[in-house]
């Protein structure tokens, strides 16, 4: 035996000598990896025989010692690397090991070890060399899944698909309390109560992860994660509740709690929490020569909501003459985001620029409740002179093929950008798709009737639940916009409603 695998063996020993008198298997929320990179990548795990135990621990107090390996097999008969991770109450015994010295552009397959027991096997991969060439990019897109309206059967065929990365586009959990007055919910919330407390937001995570679709697509690929606003409370920004009477102190020390619960529950580099209080989730990715992908947080950093309504801060659409929808000095991305953003347009010499986002980009004419003209102030349309910045830094730099995509309006859209919107016929600059809704409700019909007066907006449907598939190639990207056939069937079918394609040096999609 080498000397390493006889330390490896040293270690396995140690953790099973450790095990506790816990009845469960530890690892009942699965295993993930996440943020690849050349030689490496992110792999996690959270130790919880009791998932939903009501001080958010998961069942455990004490610390626990974890082995990790990673092979070049699945079956783990080739390891490549290991070592020993520290779970512990502070972090709810999750796991963030960030694994180095590996090769580029390939698959490998990890597991952790505790308390006796094995983890499932799960498959990451390694980014490609920057600037190396790539022939091919598999990704699968999904947003806005909601416990009690939905099995998570979309999970299950993205994961059939294979695809070799997975971004989640925000609203990965809601945190309201169960739907008492509803009678058609498929599967109730661990607690009648909103989240509010870091307990809280444990449970909530652990009870999403309890899934066998949503695990099973996790031990399948790497994943990319932002946030929207359900992994806090509908329609907050920045430090301010939806309800304007909650001071900011008291909703700081809530979004503190669900940031932090975010983090231990995806597998995050440590750098998201070196510079706390900040959560710092925005991110850029480079694959070889074929994609940078630009990860944003459209939450954290935002300007409060314009135009509020007594003491409501909702999302609701506002007459275009509040001035506050039209002030330079409001952001959606904040300032250092903003200028983080447009320094990598300039430099990208990416074939394919990907910005990974949470809400519909492209301006929506929406007519307010007294019938005037008027725009959604919860989006992108709520910050027009952010979008309007953003945009004119992609046509400024040249960026080549940007492509944006969303999640949030519980509806499939794909949009063209447009150099000024306020004419139809002016330059397309690049392409936006959203995807529809995991499981949660669909958007209403006053979205569908507002189509006419937006002709940048080349395809919506708000009938179907599912999420997007995307091949790319160095000339061409085609999306597909996939349905399941019923939320409420576990054991749904999948099928694509539509599909779009991008080809390169040509901004616009065009059906496929």
């Amino acid at each position: 035996m080498s000397a390493g695998a006889a330390a490896g063996a040293a270690l396995v020993s140690s953790a099973v000598s450790s095990r506790s008198k816990a009845a469960a298997s530890p690892f009942t929320l699965g295993v993930a990896s996440g943020s690849p990179w050349p030689d490496g990548f992110v792999i996690w795990t959270r130790l919880a025989p009791d998932p939903v135990a009501m001080d958010g621990q998961g069942g455990l107090i004490d610390a626990v010692d974890v082995v990790w390996e990673v092979s070049t097999d699945e079956v783990m008969g080739a390891i490549v690397a290991r070592g020993q991770a520290r779970a512990d109450a502070a972090s709810a015994h999750a796991v963030h090991v960030e694994v180095a010295g590996l090769r580029p552009g390939r698959p490998y397959w990890y597991r952790f070890t505790a308390q006796g027991e094995q983890s499932p096997v799960g498959r990451a991969r390694t980014a490609p060399a920057r600037g190396a060439p790539l022939s091919h990019l598999r990704l699968a897109i999904a947003s806005c899944a909601h416990w009690e309206t939905g099995w998570f059967s979309a999970y299950r065929h993205m994961a059939a698909e294979d695809p070799d990365l997975v971004f989640f586009l925000g609203d990965y959990i809601y945190e309201y309390g169960y739907a008492a007055s509803r009678t058609d919910v498929v599967r109730r919330f661990d607690r009648p109560e909103e989240c509010r407390t870091l307990a809280d937001y444990r449970r909530r995570y652990a009870l999403y992860r309890t899934d066998p679709d949503l695990q099973s697509l996790h031990a399948t690929a790497p994943c990319l994660v932002t946030w929207d606003d359900h992994e806090v409370q509908n329609d907050y920004s920045a430090d301010y509740s939806q309800i304007g009477t909650i001071p900011t102190a008291e909703f700081r020390t809530r979004r503190l709690a669900a940031y932090k619960a975010f983090y231990e529950h995806m597998p995050l580099r440590r750098s998201v929490v070196a510079n706390l209080p900040e959560f710092r989730i925005y991110s850029r990715l480079d694959f070889g020569d074929l994609a940078q992908i630009s990860v944003l947080d459209g939450r954290q950093y935002r300007s409060i909501q314009p135009c509020a309504v007594g003491n409501s801060r909702r999302g609701h659409v506002a007459p275009l003459t509040c001035t506050e929808l039209h002030d330079p000095a409001r952001s959606m991305l904040g300032q250092a985001q903003e200028r983080w953003l447009y320094e990598g347009f300039r430099a990208s010499r990416a074939r394919w620029n990907l910005i990974a986002q949470d809400l519909l980009v492209a301006p929506m004419a929406q007519a307010d409740s007294s019938g005037r003209p008027g725009a959604f102030t919860e989006g992108w349309s709520g910050y027009e002179m952010n979008r309007t910045r953003m945009l004119n830094a992609v046509a400024s730099s040249r960026l080549r093929n940007p492509v944006f995509f969303g999640g949030d309006m519980h509806a499939s859209f794909t949009t063209d950008l447009k150099a000024n919107f306020d004419k139809p016929d002016s330059r397309t600059i690049g392409t936006e798709f959203i995807g529809a809704a995991v499981t949660s409700d669909p958007a209403g019909d006053s979205l569908a009737a507002a189509m006419p007066a937006n002709p940048h907006i080349r395809y919506f449907d708000n009938r179907h639940h599912g999420y997007m598939s995307v091949n790319l190639t160095p000339g061409r990207m085609e999306t597909r916009h996939r349905a399941v056939s019923d939320r409420r069937d576990p054991q749904a079918t999948v099928s694509t409603v539509k599909a779009f394609a991008v080809e390169t040096g040509r901004p616009g999609a065009q059906e496929a």
